[in-house]
């Protein structure tokens, strides 16, 4: 088991062992933040879904409002498109009821995703946009590279696979990720950018590109982050 998923586990136990509601509320509402980074949408979906009946069990207004954006996430992530974002919807409308900044980009930036998988992609533009606005107001830049993604993503969707501007989005991803030493977020990125230059024919560059950044991982091969980069890297060399 890899390193992050032990601590994963031993902050929700401890959490438990304490029986502090707090801090089990807040141990899941990370653990679901980690899983959505591997882009583990079962898991998510339980963490979420367990993350959100303690918020109302014990009143925790901000904790319900993480819930309901994970959960919405992971909803539209398995087709319940509608029912995902009207979730995503409530918690970020519930976040600004609260007063809260931190944490918005990141999720605008979920509620993008969920349009991006409806196909709703000037919806997805629009608060990609907004995220991005926020971050830059508050100097909260965790999420950059994950929008820089998105957006590259919703320009292929919208343009198709010869969008130059898409691409530099997904260099400015890349770049990003790197600065931030986001290993995990720079194999995301580098796998949409040799996706789409594999599409070109480009397969040589794209396997140069992704290779290396892959190989630089020593565990978590059973994620699904690292599977799709793996499965790409074998098509590419086929």
């Amino acid at each position: 088991m890899g390193l992050a998923l032990l601590l994963e586990r031993e902050a929700v136990a401890l959490a438990k062992r304490l029986q502090h509601v707090p801090s089990l509320a807040l141990a899941l509402w990370f653990v679901g933040d980690s899983q959505i980074a591997r882009d583990d949408i079962t898991k998510v979906m339980a963490t979420a879904t367990e993350l959100r009946a303690l918020c109302e069990e014990h009143g925790l207004l901000y904790q319900r409002a993480a819930a309901l954006i994970l959960l919405g996430w992971a909803l539209a992530r398995t087709g319940e498109v509608g029912e995902g974002t009207r979730q995503l919807v409530e918690g970020l409308g519930a976040w600004n009821q609260l007063g809260a900044r931190i944490y918005l980009p990141h999720g605008i930036c979920l509620l993008a995703e969920s349009h991006l998988v409806g196909g709703r992609t000037a919806e997805g533009l629009e608060c990609v946009a907004r995220a991005l606005a926020v971050a830059a107001d508050t100097g909260e830049h965790w999420s950059m590279a994950r929008l820089h993604q998105l957006r590259a993503q919703l320009l292929l969707q919208m343009h198709g696979p010869d969008h130059e501007s898409a691409e530099a989005h997904l260099h400015t991803a890349i770049s990003t990720a790197r600065a931030q030493s986001a290993r995990g977020l720079e194999l995301q990125a580098a796998t949409s950018l040799a996706r789409l230059w594999g599409d070109q024919g480009k397969r040589t560059e794209a396997r140069g590109l992704l290779a290396p950044i892959y190989g630089w991982f020593t565990e978590g091969f059973d994620t699904p982050v690292l599977k799709d980069a793996k499965a790409l890297l074998e098509e590419l060399q086929s």
